[in-house]
């Protein structure tokens, strides 16, 4: 590569030792003059060398006059990645580039043995990478001491918040000393990423490459449309049409991941899995394997997604839609990187078109959409890679010329071509027959009104309201067992114990041979046609009904007009509530509520008038006092363990006690205040 004056000698020798004949945009302008002994906050686009260039960053940071590192002792920079593959990706990247100075980079991270990275941290390092968890577990510890340190490093820092890293990540940062470089590299820089800028950088340099603004320009971006229940089998298709080296699959579940490497597994792909609920052993081994060419299928979850740089990855495949717009280009900037060329290709369901265009729309890209590749299309492509094989043009060696010969003469040419490609098509799983569809163009297909059914034929599900269904997951369900649309399927009656439901007779026998081909079901779910009798007591067919209940139905639709006779009275109402008073419609006669007479007084009082009785007869309805004014407490029953006192009786008035005078010859208690009430006497 070109020399260039502020690379250390010791980095520019092991650039050259990699084979980089050139630094990218990236990497240029993190060492440019004005970045020297500053903070930065780098956005660039995901395969741009990001772990190079901020390794040339700290150099001079931690190299200073030197040429070559010293011995290892405290670390003298820290660099926090989001994921455990991650950050030992980025361990190795700087263990070469640092090699020739004799730099010493360590890891914590988590799944590891901590004690033995303890051990490490104790022997001396000058680097260290880590997790934002792990490294703030040794920083508790003691184990981690940064006192030395000189430059800290947060890689794919939005990333760090999207998992919810933000409190470990302000307390590293807080941890470490204030006269420290803060570098943050990213792909974006949403509002959060920002405001830890304005907390923890000093008057940071704003770095964006020109690239991120475009779209990637060595990824191509396919959107293959296919039928909801054809997904898995245009995948097979995807991977045989385009036969890559290397490809990975995103899906949104830990579920679809272990059924996609399943499935493909048994196809006779070369498949690992990588997910979070793997340990940290079995995740390393996955992309090993991958690396190594022992396996070219890996199956994963978004933990893939973010900084994991696979040599030779050709193809992309988005099995499940991305939540948004950044999870898409991290996906697909999985491929394409250090210049190589990439695919990338979305896989879109009719359902989803319009999600998918949306996602396309905030993502700012260009895509060709097309319809998944069929079975002929998989064939018309295996056809063209073998008469572009170089073995068929290739000289024929003087140690087979003579195995040739023999070969020539007991087989026709036709008989040594079909067993030559018998022997290539053996080891490659056949493609996949797909349900033709209509192809999804970037403009909303004209909706065609639906049409009543002329006849119906009537099936039963065995889920009712006692297992919840409803019509919002047995719609789904329906067309994914019998892979037909809702326009196929007509009313749903939910039962207590099982469902009816009518599909359109046109399509009633492809219903039968898809639901035949599913087993019947799916789980627990059966679903059989119904008999002569149960389409009798299901009624007659009023048309689709696009998976609503009667129930439902009636709430939409118009209300029900009454039934009159000539005069006006509705039949289904009783005559005696109508009249006509010399109008030309009926009305309701109201109801008068009139209220009882009970007198000049009160049916009911709690208070006994002066000089007159209560209405309640003899019998008072509870005790009074004398006056009349207010009930007092049931007179105390003399008690059999005691002897009668003159209480018992109420003869003698109950007295209170009086209060202690104050020193000062006041009357009160302890806090002072107004002497106390005198006692009434009784009334006589």
């Amino acid at each position: 590569m070109t020399e260039n004056n502020r690379i250390a000698p010791a980095l520019a020798a092991a650039l050259e030792k990699k084979g980089y004949a050139a630094l990218t945009e990236v990497q240029s302008a993190v060492i440019a003059e004005e970045t020297e002994g500053r903070d930065l906050l780098v956005s660039a686009q995901t395969g741009s060398g990001k772990t190079v260039a901020f390794g040339l960053s700290i150099a001079p940071t931690l190299l200073g006059d030197d040429t070559n590192f010293n011995a290892p002792d405290l670390p003298m920079a820290l660099v926090v990645a989001p994921t455990r593959e991650l950050a030992l990706q980025v361990q190795k990247e700087l263990t070469w580039l640092y090699g020739e100075a004799g730099g010493r980079i360590a890891s914590c991270v988590g799944g590891m043995d901590p004690r033995a990275e303890r051990r490490v941290l104790e022997r001396g390092c000058h680097i260290v990478v880590g997790t934002p968890g792990r490294l703030r577990d040794h920083i508790e510890r003691g184990a981690l001491d940064m006192s030395q340190l000189k430059a800290v490093v947060l890689d794919e820092a939005d990333e760090m918040l999207d998992f919810g890293f933000r409190e470990d990540l302000e307390y590293i940062l807080d941890a470490a000393p204030a006269s420290r470089r803060t570098l943050l590299f990213s792909a974006t820089v949403p509002r959060a990423i920002a405001d830890i800028a304005r907390r923890f950088q000093k008057d940071a340099l704003r770095i964006t490459t020109v690239s991120e603004r475009g779209q990637h320009a060595d990824i191509e971006y396919r959107a293959l449309t296919v039928a909801p229940s054809d997904r898995e089998n245009a995948i097979i298709n995807v991977l045989r049409y385009y036969d890559a080296e290397r490809a990975i699959i995103f899906c949104a579940t830990r579920e679809a991941v272990n059924r996609l490497a399943a499935r493909f597994g048994n196809r006779g792909f070369a498949t690992v899995a990588l997910s979070g609920e793997l340990t940290q052993n079995e995740r390393t081994h996955a992309l090993q394997a991958l690396r190594d060419g022992r396996a070219r299928v890996c199956v994963a979850t978004d933990v893939a997604a973010r900084g994991i740089d696979l040599p030779g990855l050709e193809l992309v495949i988005h099995a499940d839609l991305p939540t948004n717009a950044d999870v898409l280009l991290h996906r697909s900037g999985r491929t394409g990187r250090a210049g190589a060329k990439g695919v990338c290709a979305i896989i879109v369901p009719f359902t989803r078109r319009s999600r998918a265009q949306r996602l396309l729309r905030d993502a700012r890209l260009q895509v060709e959409w097309a319809d998944a590749p069929g079975a002929d299309d998989v064939r018309a492509k295996d056809r063209e890679r073998l008469m572009a094989d170089p073995v068929l043009t290739e000289a024929v060696d003087e140690e087979l010329k003579s195995d040739v010969d023999a070969l020539m003469e007991a087989f026709s040419a036709e008989q040594l071509a079909a067993a030559f490609l018998r022997a290539r098509l053996a080891n490659l799983p056949s493609a996949e027959d797909l349900l033709s569809g209509p192809a999804a163009q970037n403009d909303r297909p004209e909706r065609k009104p639906r049409e009543n059914f002329k006849e119906s034929v009537w099936f039963r599900l065995s889920a009712g309201r006692r297992a919840k269904a409803e019509p919002r997951w047995l719609l789904p369900l329906i067309c994914r067992l019998g892979h037909v649309t809702k326009r196929e399927i007509g009313s749903i009656q939910i039962g207590e114990t099982e469902t009816r439901f009518e599909i359109d007779a046109q399509h009633a026998e492809r219903f039968t041979a898809a639901l035949a081909e599913n087993g019947g079901g799916e789980k627990n779910i059966r679903v059989t046609p119904c008999d002569g009798s149960e389409l009798q007591r299901a009624g007659r067919n009023d048309g689709p009904t696009d998976g609503r209940t009667p129930k439902m139905r009636h709430r939409k639709g118009p209300r029900r007009q009454e039934q009159t006779d000539s005069d006006g009275y509705p039949l289904d109402r009783k005559r005696d509530d109508w009249k006509q008073d010399g109008e030309d419609k009926p009305r309701f006669k109201k109801k008068s509520f009139e209220k009882k007479p009970h007198g000049d007084k009160k049916p009911y009082t709690d208070k006994k008038p002066k000089g007159g009785k209560t209405d309640f007869g003899d019998k008072k309805p509870f005790a009074r006092t004398d006056d009349g004014d207010r009930p007092y407490k049931a007179k105390p029953k003399p008690h059999a363990d005691r002897a009668s006192s003159p209480l018992d009786s109420g003869d003698v008035p109950l007295k209170r006690k009086p209060r202690k005078p104050k020193p000062d010859g006041k009357p009160g208690g302890k806090s002072g205040g107004k002497p106390p009430r005198k006692a009434k006497p009784p009334k006589p």
